[in-house]
Order: structure tokens, then sequence, then C-alpha cells
């Protein structure tokens, strides 16, 4: 933090803020069945969550259960999602997570976190978010926005990494909806607290900022 104030009034501070600007937060991935929202959040990896959702129309539509993903031709997926970069990794992630929950879980994708990492292309910022889509469990999914405005509100330091980060935000934030800050926090980051021209000014939060206290 950058003021001499407690904890607690800071943390309130910060939720206050969050609720009033950006209370209706939410996933940004659209999905419709448990395995499409694995799947997008496994090619969301280095690509924009709009340009996943586009792709993802053509591909659930072309292939609208998992049978048919297992069965796909390679170069076919290869094709559709090559707007979202690294298309051959992500195309052979895409099938095996089908054979996967087609083979082992019988179709559903399970409320197991350790499973759920088991799954190509699924590490630990994908698993938290499947688990607090899907199952509502109280994960703190670190992305780069989430990174990003925890260092800049004092919420980490500059050399913690992103679990570090997570056990940070849980401690500071115990008693509040980890899913709902996820989720606001990224809209904060995607729309005021940008990594390149944040609105400052306009941001009520920069009394607290180290960014803007570094300009």
């Amino acid at each position: 933090m950058m003021t001499k104030i407690s904890k607690d009034t800071y943390c309130d501070i910060l939720c206050r803020f969050f609720d009033a600007h950006f209370l209706d937060a939410k996933c940004a991935l659209e999905y419709q069945k448990d395995y499409e929202l694995v799947i997008a959040v496994m090619l969301s990896a280095q690509a924009k969550d709009e340009r996943v959702n586009a792709v993802d129309k053509i591909l659930f539509k072309k292939y609208p259960n998992l049978k048919s993903l297992k069965d796909a031709n390679i170069n076919d997926i290869i094709d559709i999602i090559k707007p979202l970069g690294l298309a051959k990794t992500k195309a052979n992630n895409i099938k095996m997570i089908a054979s996967l929950l087609l083979d082992e879980c019988g179709g559903v994708v399970p409320h197991d976190a350790n499973y759920l990492l088991t799954l190509p292309g699924i590490g630990n910022k994908a698993k938290n978010v499947i688990l607090i889509e899907l199952f509502n469990d109280e994960e703190f999914p670190v992305d780069t926005h989430v990174y990003r405005v925890s260092y800049r509100l004092g919420l980490r330091e500059e050399t913690d990494d992103v679990i570090r980060c997570e056990n940070k935000l849980r401690k500071f934030f115990s008693n509040h909806s980890y899913k709902k800050l996820h989720h606001q926090m990224i809209a904060f980051g995607r729309t005021i607290c940008k990594a390149i021209s944040p609105n400052c000014q306009n941001c009520e939060l920069k009394d607290y900022c180290r960014y803007f206290k570094s300009r």
C-alpha cells in the first residue's frame, strides 16, 4: 500500500471501488457446455478473449460434441484456430482434452483440481478459472491484468511470482468473494489500469497507485 492506512481500511476502499464500477463483471469467455470452457481457457493463452470467442463459435458449430472433436481432422482444427497463434499445439490439446474427458470422465469435466492440471494446456491459472466458473470454488486466478493491477495497487511486490501473488490476494481479500474480485480486477485492468497508457487522471485509486506516484 502507498498510504498510511490500515489493511482493513484499504481493503474496504478497493472493494467499494470495484463494486461501484465493476459490480457485474464476469467471465469474458463464452461457452455453452462445460468442456467448451476448458477448451476456451486453453485457447486463450497468448490470445485475446474476443478472438477466442469468435474462433470458438466456428469450432463448436462444426464439432458440436466431444466425440466429433476427438475424431476431427487435426489440420481442419488448425485452420480454424490459426488466428489465435500456436495453432498446432492448441489443436493437439483440443483433441487430447476431448479424448481424456470422454475416455476417463464420461464426457463430463470433473470437479477435481489435480485432474484438471493433467489436461494439456491447463496450468494453475486456467485450472482456477475452470473451478470458479463451473463449480463456484473460491479460487483467485491471476492473469496478466490481475498481476499488473496487484503490483500497482501495492498488493504484491515486484519480485512476487504468480503463485505468491495469488496467495497474497487470498490473504488480503480473505473476507470477500475471490471470484467476483478476480473478474472486477480484470475489468479494471482492461478499461482503466491498462498496461500501456492507463487512464490515471480519471482513476479514483491513483492516490494508492505505485505507477501513478512514480510517473
